[in-house]
């Protein structure tokens, strides 16, 4: 099919490069613009620009398609199918039905659950055993249109959220790439949304990320893999933000307040129904090391509070 393909980031390039492997015509590319990235602020090309580069397949960097100055372009490239993985910008209605057969999306998550932009967090945030990816119909609404395939995924219960998005990454540029052939063939039919059973996955923020040792072990537990990479999850201490990279609910606990040293190997804090072990954390202006390191660097002994 003659494609034009339009994302962003790690995932979208993921799914370019499996449709490239796959045989179909990329007509064009549309991304986001370069960025600063790090410290030094280093103008970067996203992700998808940079593969469709070394295909030699012409990009275009618009700040916005809502204008309309983009249609007689995208009009003039005729491509069979717009594909939208993470493009970070609403299409304008005229777009949506351009194409013979119209703009698809890919989406993590098993729609409706999880509309919006951070599907993946969220899942993890709420404990949840099973994820997925949805390949859509656009329509004029927020992930609200026709699914036309769904292909599920299960969750490690100590997996955290980045490790699950690289693999979710994976199923779903494998399922694009089937369900193009199937859309192709006249294979997939598409099946409206149950808008009632919808709910959303917001962005995530640092003050979000917030916790304390007064909640349920499996709500902290949860909390610290679903925020992992970013914003990472933290609680605070002497007005100090301890980040918690990785913990793990403690199986066997004596009964104490919420936030009583259990142990010190490995740092074992006591929850609102249990226990969670903190196994690498980061203090404020620190680099990430072991709790049990960071517990001795601060003297604290079984029975100390947090």
């Amino acid at each position: 099919m003659k494609i034009l393909f339009m994302g962003t980031p790690d995932i979208a390039a993921e799914s370019l490069a499996a449709l490239i492997e796959a045989g179909h015509e990329i007509c064009a590319v549309f991304t986001r613009r370069d960025k600063p990235v790090g410290r030094k602020q280093i103008l970067t090309a996203p992700p998808v620009k940079q593969l469709a580069e070394q295909h030699g397949i012409p990009v275009y960097q618009p700040r916005t398609l809502r204008d309309g100055s983009s249609d007689e372009l995208i009009r003039g490239l005729a491509p069979d199918i717009i594909v939208v993985v993470a493009y970070g910008c609403i299409l304008p209605p005229q777009l949506l039905h351009l194409a013979k057969y119209g703009c698809i999306n890919l989406h993590v998550s098993l729609l409706p659950k999880y509309r919006g932009s951070a599907p993946i967090q969220w899942a993890v945030l709420n404990g949840d055993r099973q994820t997925g990816v949805s390949i859509m119909q656009l329509d004029e609404g927020l992930d609200t249109g026709d699914v036309l395939m769904v292909e599920p995924v299960e969750i490690d219960p100590e997996e955290t959220s980045g490790q699950l998005f690289d693999r979710v990454s994976a199923v779903g540029a494998k399922t694009l790439v089937t369900a193009l052939e199937k859309l192709q063939a006249g294979a997939l039919k598409p099946q409206p949304q149950q808008a009632e059973l919808a709910t959303l996955a917001p962005p995530l923020n640092k003050d979000m990320a917030k916790f304390s040792f007064a909640q349920e072990a499996a709500h902290i537990h949860n909390w610290v893999r679903g925020m992992n990479p970013w914003p990472v999850a933290w609680f605070e201490q002497d007005g100090k933000r301890i980040k918690v990279l990785e913990c793990r609910i403690a199986r066997e606990v004596r009964s104490a307040a919420p936030g009583t040293v259990l142990a010190l190997k490995p740092l074992t804090i006591a929850a609102a129904d249990g226990a969670v072990e903190l196994l690498t954390v980061t203090p404020e202006g620190g680099k990430p090391m072991a709790g049990t390191a960071w517990a001795a660097g601060r003297r604290l002994k079984v029975g100390d509070s947090l």
